[in-house]
């Protein structure tokens, strides 16, 4: 059993663990640092997601990396272009020669006596131990290797391609033939214009739908100004413009539910074929940002709607047909393929386990520090990005903020770094605050947030740059130059 030692070993090399990395090439440039990557290639969900039409469900002037601006015309990108602006990052900055690929960690153990994490890994068909000071865990919160598809009564009945769209098939041609696609979330209503383009015809078959919002494909003010103002201006004005309007429009959502629900209904109803049924098909039972908004470039899903080449059922699926699905009542929608853009199952740390001197750590009973650290473990962070705006926005603010907590304990020769709850704090929601169905589905999994900072994460960007990029590195933080006694996990009362 081999065994070496970094001072970070970044756990991911997608969009947030390539991000991780230049910045700590940048800001820690003598840190020893490795990516462990479960698959064999960079780019994480922009590698392993082929289906049709896949593509950012934020603009890229947030999407991308602060240190390194996006330069392509399109704003809502399509998924190639951005898995090779990742690797094009990587390449840049050199650290896709630190990527460590097929290597899939199982679990971590901290041991206070020695300051240090034994993370344990599969490589191929042996068992690596590697050692680090500092683990930065940066896999998202899904599980890439199984997508969630509900119990379909009957659907082994189906004579077609059944295909969840997080294992599309290469070979699978669509050209002239009916589509049914199960869903109603970011997946489908972009698996269903582009689908449709050649298809015979598309139906999204939807339990319930979801609030949908067209937004241009490019940015009117980046157009304007291309050309006019330097590159260095151009990107942080866009993308600091997209932040806030952004964020007027969550809060808005949130306070006053009802306006945004008639804007969102309006907007639906001006791209769609007078008398369109939008009540059923487009009005949500819940509130808006209750579960994440749907943008479609262009309006591409009305489009193809209005011009037949798509439609939309919205109703129970009584069973499967040798030729298709039926609803209640017995109607059949025909299909040659039926799609099930069923959702994602979540896996919080990439399903390893952690150990803290022996224990366990149960993550349903943490409190995230500043939502990137864990009550009671040392010298760990994870990236989870915002569910409100761009993912990139959160993986950039945690990156930087381990960087700053590194360089502070280099500089006060601190080894250890531990989040500490402090005595009567009691958690209130779980760090991924949405009522979808992948996070009710594993809520128990995560862990909770405390009722203020720096215990909550208030899905707000301007904020979280205060707290993280200009705040303390100290606050509600244990240091230790040397071992110490064993850390509490368990911290403050989850429930």
């Amino acid at each position: 059993m081999s065994v070496d030692h970094v001072d970070v070993l970044i756990v991911g090399a997608g969009l947030s663990g390539i991000g991780a990395a230049c910045h700590l090439k940048r800001e820690c440039p003598d840190r020893t640092f490795a990516i462990l990557e479960a698959r064999d290639a960079i780019g994480g969900t922009w590698d392993l997601f082929r289906y049709p039409g896949v593509r950012s469900d934020s603009d890229m002037y947030t999407l991308g990396y602060s240190f390194r601006p996006w330069n392509q015309a399109k704003a809502i990108a399509d998924g190639a272009s951005i898995r090779e602006y990742v690797r094009d990052t990587a390449r840049e900055f050199g650290v896709d020669r630190e990527i460590r690929f097929d290597h899939k960690v199982t679990g971590a153990e901290w041991s206070t006596k020695d300051s240090r994490w034994t993370v344990h890994v599969r490589h191929g068909g042996t068992e690596k131990t590697i050692t680090c000071a500092f683990l930065f865990v940066c896999s998202g919160y899904y599980r890439y290797d199984q997508g969630y598809t509900p119990d379909l009564p009957g659907i082994e009945k189906f004579a077609g391609q059944v295909v969840h769209p997080q294992h599309w098939p290469e070979d699978l041609d669509h050209v002239g033939k009916r589509v049914v696609v199960i869903g109603s979330g970011a997946t489908a209503v972009t698996l269903v214009p582009s689908m449709a383009e050649t298809a015979a015809h598309v139906t999204m078959l939807q339990r319930s739908p979801s609030y949908i919002l067209a937004l241009p494909s490019r940015d009117p003010l980046a157009d304007l100004l291309r050309g006019r103002v330097p590159e260095k201006v151009l990107y942080p004005l866009v993308r600091w413009k997209n932040v806030l309007s952004a964020q007027l429009f969550y809060q808005l959502s949130r306070r006053a539910p009802a306006a945004v629900k008639s804007l969102l209904r309006k907007g639906a109803q001006k791209l769609l074929p007078a008398g369109y049924d939008v009540d059923t098909h487009f009005a949500p039972r819940y509130n808006p940002w209750d579960q994440r908004l749907c943008f479609v470039p262009d309006g591409d899903l009305f489009k193809a709607v209005t011009s037949g080449r798509a439609s939309i059922v919205t109703d129970e699926i009584e069973g499967f047909t040798a030729s298709g699905v039926t609803v209640a009542g017995g109607h059949e929608l025909p299909a040659d393929i039926v799609v099930t853009a069923t959702g994602l199952n979540l896996l919080p740390v990439g399903g390893m386990s952690l150990t803290v001197d022996g224990t366990e750590v149960e993550l349903g009973t943490t409190l995230a520090y500043k939502g990137m650290m864990l009550s009671g473990v040392p010298n760990f962070a994870l990236t989870i990005g915002y569910t409100n705006a761009s993912w990139t926005l959160k993986s950039d603010l945690v990156a930087r903020y381990v960087c700053r907590l590194l360089n502070h304990m280099t500089e006060r020769g601190y080894r250890m770094s531990t989040p500490q709850v402090p005595a009567g704090t009691e958690a209130t929601v779980p760090l991924v605050d949405l009522q979808a169905g992948y996070v009710l589905r594993s809520i128990d999994k995560l862990p909770k947030q405390g009722p203020a900072a720096p215990w909550r994460l208030y899905q707000n960007y301007p904020r979280d740059v205060l707290l993280m990029r200009h705040g303390p590195v100290d606050d509600d933080m244990r240091f230790d130059r040397a071992p110490a006694a064993a850390p509490t996990v368990l911290s403050g009362q989850p429930g």
